[in-house]
């Protein structure tokens, strides 16, 4: 369920020459059909938080999965980049409904460590997506053409719903849900905007993603234009940083069972940082070559699912009672702090130093987000921590 958004957002990417050219598109048109899709996803999953905490998580999730089916199939026929535009974002605000209801359902059953190591398995997912998912796009608009590519989405889509209706259980019993319409809902924002401490919360995992999109988007001008890789061996570095976010989502899972995800989730945003400034270091140096920019861009990514499945799991459990609510704030900061930031790299140049530099940011950011709107740096931590 977690990967419908982010899987819906990635496959495009390497489509995007042939879009415009078959459409007859301006290259800014095209891309704005990647961000009004992410806008739609923000904007959803503030809608479809309140509606999971009203009438529960299975039919919320089972309605925005068939809607996103339906507007993957339109697109695969619009006829115009106008027209596409228009159905992305209606795409993005109806598949928000997946994500949403899964982080609600972790939260409806578990709480704590057990939440933690869940909820790194969800973000496992969802920062796989970027890596894996143009590959995938890729393969199939090189044989059957850029229009396949929402059939695929379809496809997937139909595989998710048939998997939510067989065999995901209603986690919010009637007696459990909040009754009201609209003025609910915003109350309930408005009691989650006013605890700074799960605001902060909320930040974090968008500044993770935000690290995280900076290198995706930047990487391939950085590693093939910069550094001479070859086709090849670019999607190598690629599966092989992959590799260091299953092994970070794996190794914070291990974690949790014994150390509490605060204490990880201070750890580890320092660690991000660190690494980040040490990344902007070795690019504007050149010292040890690609090498160690590898290296470094390597334990970078492994970090980052060791922050975010905590800062994720902590948001939540401080808001049980509205937690679909609670999962649309972190999911639509997520979008939002994620798609501010990750394409500054390409303002500033473009280059390995501006990638750095941005990553790098994003992390320091984070570091002062936690040290001054949470407890987690002053003694004993709060929280348990």
């Amino acid at each position: 369920m977690v990967a419908v958004q982010a899987f819906s957002t990635d496959v495009y990417l390497p489509s995007l020459p042939d879009v415009a050219r078959d459409l007859h598109a301006s290259v800014a048109s095209v891309q704005l059909t990647m961000t009004v899709m992410l806008l739609g996803g923000a904007v959803g999953q503030l809608v479809v938080g309140p509606v999971s905490d009203r009438f529960g998580r299975r039919a919320p999730a089972l309605v925005g999965l068939g809607l996103h089916v339906l507007t993957s199939v339109a697109c695969a026929f619009a006829p115009t980049v106008g027209v596409l535009i228009g159905l992305r974002a209606a795409q993005g605000f109806f598949n928000a409904a997946s994500v949403v209801v899964a982080m609600a359902v972790v939260r409806d059953l578990f709480v704590g460590g057990h939440a933690a190591r869940l909820l790194s398995r969800l973000m496992l997912v969802i920062g796989l997506a970027p890596l894996l998912a143009p590959s995938v796009g890729g393969f199939v608009a090189a044989h059957a053409g850029w229009r396949a590519v929402f059939g695929v989405l379809a496809l997937y889509g139909v595989l998710v719903w048939v998997a939510v209706l067989v065999r995901l259980p209603e986690t919010l019993p009637p007696a459990a849900r909040r009754p009201g319409g609209i003025r609910a809902g915003l109350t309930g924002y408005a009691a989650l905007v006013r605890d700074r401490h799960f605001v902060a919360l909320a930040v974090l995992p968008g500044l993770s993603t935000a690290v995280l999109m900076s290198y995706v988007v930047s990487s391939p001008f950085v590693l093939r234009t910069g550094y001479g890789l070859s086709e090849q061996q670019f999607a190598l570095v690629f599966a092989v940083n992959g590799i260091g976010l299953v092994g970070g989502a794996q190794l914070n899972a291990a974690l949790v069972h014994k150390v509490a995800p605060l204490r990880v989730l201070r750890v580890a945003q320092l660690l991000i940082a660190v690494l980040g400034l040490v990344l902007v270091a070795l690019a504007a140096t050149g010292a040890g070559g690609l090498p160690a920019l590898l290296v470094v861009l390597w334990l970078l990514m492994a970090t980052l699912n060791l922050a975010s499945p905590n800062a994720n799991a902590l948001a939540m459990s401080r808001h049980g009672q509205v937690a679909g609510s609670a999962a649309a704030v972190i999911g639509a900061a997520q979008a939002g702090v994620s798609g501010v930031v990750s394409p500054l790299s390409g303002l500033l140049g473009g280059g390995a130093v501006a990638m750095a530099a941005v990553m790098a940011g994003a992390a320091l950011v984070g570091v002062a987000v936690l040290a001054l709107a949470t407890p987690a740096y002053r003694r004993g931590g709060g929280w348990g921590g």
